[in-house]
């Protein structure tokens, strides 16, 4: 069977509906529900078992027949504040099922964050040695966390000490698609402006704050979620590969065309204004992010990701504009 953590966040349920779709009903899922919707993301998911975060690491020492562990919870706010809280989820709890899965023998696969890179417009996709990863400065406390834990990854496999039979990291750069519509503020802007756009209605995108940057013009790596499932899962299927990977398209496409993709989607001319960048994300936005897909292809993966007008048709014709938005 195969464990699934954070199963009903964002990429998490959508993991676990790809394994559906494969044929896969023999998972164990692990997160919170709380008392929100946010178990609506599993309510089309088949499973065997769940298990609650605090119960996981006792539960996979007394099994012999997990076949591995994909860890996709964690407090993923980049606005976060609670560094206890941060460091218990995102650092401390993912050390225990490291060293479980490392005694147990049991392939770990972990997310991690383009958030570890910081304010860079180079060098995505060349940090994945110890020394590397210890330079990179991310630029709140969500980043911060998961270089931590990437560091300490990268730093047993670079020294020889014990470690799952296979283990991988991904850092995850701007995630979007169904079943991301708990995450609030955190949600994309295509979950964001969707239905102000099919009104008809002006949508916002922030002023840039910096020289050389026209407003709505600060680029990242917008990925669908389920080209970001589909390398998880071939690594999971590939049991030779091991490392840590950046998973995202390649390119930097700038918010405006991404809201721009949004009203092609729904058939309508753009509508777009400016506002000024909240003073509490300026000193940690990036402007810039964009996979590179070096190592992925060096380890024999060839995915294609969807371009990206593509991917938010996809979202939004079959998702966004649909009765039942989830996956």
């Amino acid at each position: 069977m195969i464990v699934v953590t954070g199963a009903a966040g964002f990429i998490g349920s959508n993991i676990v509906a790809s394994l559906n779709e494969a044929g896969r009903t023999d998972l164990v899922l692990c997160d919170r529900l709380g008392s929100d919707d946010k178990w609506q993301n599993l309510r089309k998911a088949l499973f065997a078992d769940f298990v609650f975060p605090d119960e996981l690491t006792s539960w996979l020492a007394a099994r012999s027949d997990v076949e591995a562990v994909i860890h996709m919870g964690a407090i993923s706010s980049t606005t976060a504040s609670n560094a206890d809280e941060v460091v218990e989820t995102n650092f401390r709890l993912p050390v225990r099922l490291l060293d479980t899965c490392t005694v147990a023998g049991i392939p770990f696969l972990y997310a991690s964050s383009a958030a570890v890179y910081g304010d860079r417009e180079s060098g995505f996709g060349d940090s994945t040695s110890p020394q590397t990863i210890a330079e990179l400065r991310p630029l709140n406390l969500y980043g911060w966390s998961k270089r931590q834990f990437d560091h300490l990854v990268a730093t047993r496999a670079a020294s020889g000490a014990p470690m799952p039979p296979q283990w991988a990291g991904f850092r995850f750069f701007n995630v979007f698609g169904p079943n991301e519509y708990a995450k609030g503020d955190m949600a994309s802007l295509v979950a964001k402006i969707i239905d102000p756009v099919r009104r008809g209605e002006q949508v916002s995108l922030f002023k840039s704050e910096r020289k050389g940057v026209a407003d709505g013009e600060q680029r990242r790596d917008f990925v669908y979620v389920k080209d970001a499932v589909a390398v998880v899962l071939w690594v999971l299927a590939n049991r030779a590969v091991s490392g840590i990977f950046d998973v995202g398209t390649g390119e930097a496409r700038s918010f405006r065309a991404l809201a721009t993709s949004v009203f092609a989607a729904v058939g309508r001319e753009p509508l777009i204004g400016y506002v000024d960048m909240p003073e509490t994300l300026r000193d940690r936005y990036q402007y810039y992010t964009a996979a590179s897909l070096h190592r992925l292809r060096e380890a024999g993966c060839r995915h294609a990701f969807m371009p990206l007008e593509e991917a938010v048709a996809a979202y939004v014709d079959g998702y966004l504009a649909a009765a039942d938005r989830y996956r």
